[in-house]
């Protein structure tokens, strides 16, 4: 199946070592957006041990991204496990053409990143937070 943005083999191969890395506590997210003039996925950042709080400030106001989060879990029989999960950061105001690369190839990057979880956050004021 033909894509409009690639996924360059550098990112993903980025996204299994994330994917696999071992981590002892907190979150951890590694951040991309569509590079709109090379029609390809580039990787923006990775953050270790951020809270969600801080992972929205980071987050730009007026440009769409896909943040591959992965969060500490503590179960009720005392384990604790890293999940992944997707965010669609689609901040309102963004540019109508980078939006509509990012929803169009949102489907092929949760395939890639093998996720079942998606949460999309439409990001209205600075003050709003991703919880």
């Amino acid at each position: 199946m033909s894509q409009i943005v690639d996924i360059p083999q550098e990112l993903k191969d980025s996204l299994r070592k994330f994917r696999f890395a071992r981590r002892n506590a907190g979150s951890a997210a590694l951040v991309v957006k569509i590079n709109k003039q090379k029609l390809i996925m580039e990787e923006v950042e990775q953050f270790d041990n951020i809270s969600i709080e801080d992972l929205a400030e980071e987050l730009p106001e007026a440009s769409p991204r896909y943040v591959v989060l992965s969060y500490e879990l503590k179960h009720d029989d005392g384990r604790t496990s890293f999940p992944l999960v997707l965010i669609n950061w689609t901040p309102l105001g963004s540019e109508t053409g980078l939006m509509t690369l990012h929803a169009g190839s949102l489907i092929a990057f949760q395939n890639t990143v093998d996720v079942s979880k998606v949460c999309k956050r439409s990001h209205r004021y600075r003050n709003d937070s991703l919880t």
